[in-house]
């Protein structure tokens, strides 16, 4: 079984960044690209609904080695 060229690693809550970026190492990928999306809530206020930004997800791409 081979493994994909590229695999996209997410740091989750309670992860920092270096150990996913160790993860990536250990599996034998290298950290191509980062990307960041921002994570929203909606909150209802007023009897208005608004779109409250709460966060943010990091995901790397790697590429095989």
């Amino acid at each position: 079984m081979t493994k994909p060229k590229k695999k996209r690693f997410e740091v989750t809550e309670g992860e920092t960044i270096e150990s996913v970026l160790n993860q990536m190492q250990k599996e034998g990928y290298a950290p191509v690209r980062r990307m960041e999306e921002p994570v929203f809530k909606e909150m209802k206020e007023n009897g208005t609904i608004q779109v409250v930004p709460c966060g943010r997800k990091i995901i790397f791409e790697g590429k095989l080695i």
